[in-house]
């Protein structure tokens, strides 16, 4: 087993812990001096709640640079379009590993593991859909600041659910708050601080296949400064052969309060996984042995290695009561080793700037709140190539040295017309480019390459307020998505390929109230030039190129519902609708990849915070297809799950979570290919089978 590599940088985060150690006392006094805006307690949790909901401006309280959860719901609540809040208390009570765990239940997300990992196929909206791994049409963000490389791909290892104080779901073109445009939005994980966090959090979960977990966490407040420190690491065989994976993360950050209107934060970032892949297999394998890996990866070994050390910094200055000023930079150095069909070696470094303004004012006696920004980011990978023998390096085969520049100015306004009417106009300015040098000429093909990509994505949105718990929302916009360096040269050759580009149009309702909160959004997208695998008029595949015209459109609808007393329900249910629009090979045929419905649903019953009780469901009644020419299709499912748990004394909590009670053989995902011919080929990812994990967790308070 390969040992764990700490960078220098990480030795900062000693400093974060032997801080958080030595302020646990200092942080339990402070708590019991009245904060501004709230009432004495020594319960952190009551002042923090207190707290969460007001502007603060002192050494207590929120720091300027991070809302609190209600501020974030707040603001969340007022964009002229589809956003969610997850709350990071709302998912501990079962197992968390994957970001399925975490996101399952946001309305409008589409999460998939590819078998039981990390990785997954994550979409909104049918964003990035031929992708189950190395995501892209979606901006991840941690605290604001972007988790993607600069040409647009991200990867799920770089984030941590347990170290979400919550998580910003922005669908679509309102993800405009922090400049992004892509088809899908944005998500943002929001840290812990010293703040909200409890002083010391211990956590582990166990169960089957080889599965440990555990995690470490500090946070606490002395004077001006206050820290979150979380160490974790997982270990698993996986459901299949050939899946075993291993991960350490280390996420910590330390804030300073230099006035009352000036506070600083800095976030440090380690990562280290390794991951076998066991493949795809046929259907017909899945439903004999779904327990087995493919031939082929396991004569490759092939893997996924993945480190990832990264520094973040947010300067916020409250110019006044109703206006902040926020600068955020960030440094990120990822490696990646990588045996496929060929032996991948990747060095990257991303670098990025933000300087961001959102303010409050009075225009002709109506609340007025501009949000205007500019971002630049730039990324530096060497693109190492190798014949795979057996897992190894053998001789090489390729090597690029890529760079991706990505400029943008972004704006948006919303005037309250009238006490119920909200007018929401906005938009982004983007350019970017794509360089790729050819270090390794072979046959006297030199596949360097240099394209450029620009353009402006407005939007326009409107609100009316039916009364304090409900609105009405609706917005056209446009999105712009410039493609990655795995469109433009991550298979066996280079394809220039265009930028995507889509006109979208939405209409939805957001309600909550005591005993129902609702989510619901009505969409549809035609896009220019989306980026797929696609095969010429004779079957012949083209690789990745533009599509003429597609079609997104759908329903999403997340459900909360208190029935009676100690009942909670919760849903979150997507219809899709994906298809080429008059195409010349592929006529109006179903895009492949994306289940047309899919329903995730939890009944719980707490008569207390000793004891609950939550079955669980998820549903996909139909087959749908896997490739572009709908010639074979992926089976539906319905598999059911059991959760229980509660605390014990006061600082305790414990869980069982059993999932595929049924021992179900399903099909979790699939490849995305242009023409399967009618062949059952190795194009299936077989869900995990019947499981049991446990878990314990310790959080004084």
């Amino acid at each position: 087993m390969r040992a764990v590599t700490f960078r220098p940088s990480l030795l900062a985060l000693v400093t974060i812990l032997t801080f958080a150690l030595h302020s646990h006392r200092a942080y339990a006094q402070s708590t019991e001096t009245p904060a501004i805006g709230g009432s004495a307690s020594a319960d952190h949790w009551s002042s923090a709640k207190t707290l969460d909901s007001v502007r603060v401006f002192g050494l207590r309280g929120q720091p300027l640079a991070v809302d609190g959860i209600e501020q974030a719901r707040e603001r969340l609540d007022e964009r002229a379009g589809a956003t969610g809040l997850v709350d990071g208390e709302s998912y501990r009570g079962g197992r968390v590993s994957t970001l399925t765990d975490a996101l399952g239940y946001a309305a409008g997300v589409f999460v998939q593991p590819r078998f039981g990992a990390e990785e997954a196929r994550l979409s909104i909206r049918g964003s990035g859909l031929q992708r189950t791994f190395h995501g892209r049409g979606l901006e991840l963000l941690q605290d604001g600041s972007p988790l993607n490389l600069a040409d647009g791909g991200f990867d799920f290892q770089a984030v941590e659910p347990l170290s979400s104080r919550y998580i910003e779901v922005y669908r679509g073109a309102n993800a405009l708050e922090f400049g992004a445009a892509t088809l899908g939005g944005a998500i943002n994980f929001v840290s812990p601080t010293g703040y909200d966090a409890a002083p010391i959090s211990l956590r582990v979960e166990a169960g089957d296949f080889g599965y440990r977990r555990g995690q470490a966490a500090f946070a606490g407040v002395s004077g001006r400064g206050d820290g979150y420190l979380s160490l974790s690491g997982l270990r698993q065989d996986g459901f299949r052969d050939h899946a075993e994976q291993e991960n350490y993360r280390v996420f910590g950050n330390a804030g300073f309060r230099f006035s009352d209107t000036l506070d600083g934060r800095v976030y440090l970032t380690h990562v280290d996984t390794r991951s076998a892949l066991p493949g795809n297999l046929t259907l017909a394998e899945s439903r004999r042995d779904p327990t087995l890996a493919a031939s082929g990866n396991l004569a490759l070994n092939q893997r996924r290695d993945y480190r990832l050390d990264r520094i973040a910094a947010k300067l916020a200055w409250a110019a006044s009561e109703t206006g902040t000023l926020t600068l955020s930079l960030y440094y990120a150095d990822k490696s990646l080793d990588h045996p496929i069909f060929q032996v991948l070696r990747q060095e990257s470094r991303d670098t990025g700037v933000d300087l961001r303004w959102r303010g409050e004012s009075q225009w002709f006696g109506r609340r007025n709140v501009l949000i205007a920004g500019a971002a630049f980011a730039q990324g530096d990978i060497e693109d190492d190539r190798f014949f795979n023998i057996a897992g190894h390096a053998g001789a090489r085969s390729n090597r690029f040295d890529q760079r991706a520049r990505n400029a943008k100015l972004y704006v948006e306004n919303q005037t309250w017309l009238a006490p119920s009417w909200v007018l929401a106009v906005g938009a982004q300015a983007l350019r970017s480019q794509r360089r790729s040098q050819d270090r390794f000429i072979t046959g006297g093909r030199d596949e360097s390459f240099s394209r450029d990509y620009s353009g402006i994505s407005p939007k326009l949105g409107l609100r009316y307020l039916l009364d304090a718990y409900a609105q009405l929302y609706a917005n056209i916009s446009r999105s712009l998505e410039p493609p990655s360096f795995g469109e433009l040269s991550g298979g066996p050759g280079v394809t220039q390929v265009d930028r995507q580009r889509a006109d979208s149009g939405e209409i939805g309702l957001r309600l909550d109230r005591d005993k129902l909160s609702v989510d619901f959004a009505l969409y549809r997208a035609h896009i220019d030039g989306e980026l797929l695998s696609l095969s010429d008029g004779s079957g012949n595949p083209l690789g990745t190129v533009n599509a003429d015209r597609t079609i997104h459109q759908g329903i999403e609808l997340g459900l909360g519902w208190h029935p009676a007393e100690h009942w909670t329900l919760s849903a979150n249910y997507l219809y899709n609708d994906f298809r080429f629009d008059r195409d010349r090979v592929y006529g109006d045929n179903d895009l492949a990849g994306m289940p047309a419905q899919q329903l995730r649903a939890e009944l719980r019953w707490s008569p207390g915070e000793y004891f609950y009780l939550a079955p669980n469901l998820e549903w996909t009644p139909q087959n749908y297809y896997i490739d572009h020419a709908n010639s074979f299709k992926a089976p539906g499912y319905t598999i059911a799950g059991l959760r229980i748990g509660g605390k014990v004394a006061k600082d305790w909590s414990w869980f069982a979570d059993a999932r595929n009670l049924g021992d179900r053989k399903w099909i979790a995902s699939s490849s995305v290919i242009a023409d399967a011919r009618g062949q059952d080929g190795r194009n299936f990812l077989p869900g995990d089978g019947r499981s049991l994990y446990l878990g314990l967790e310790w959080r004084p308070r």
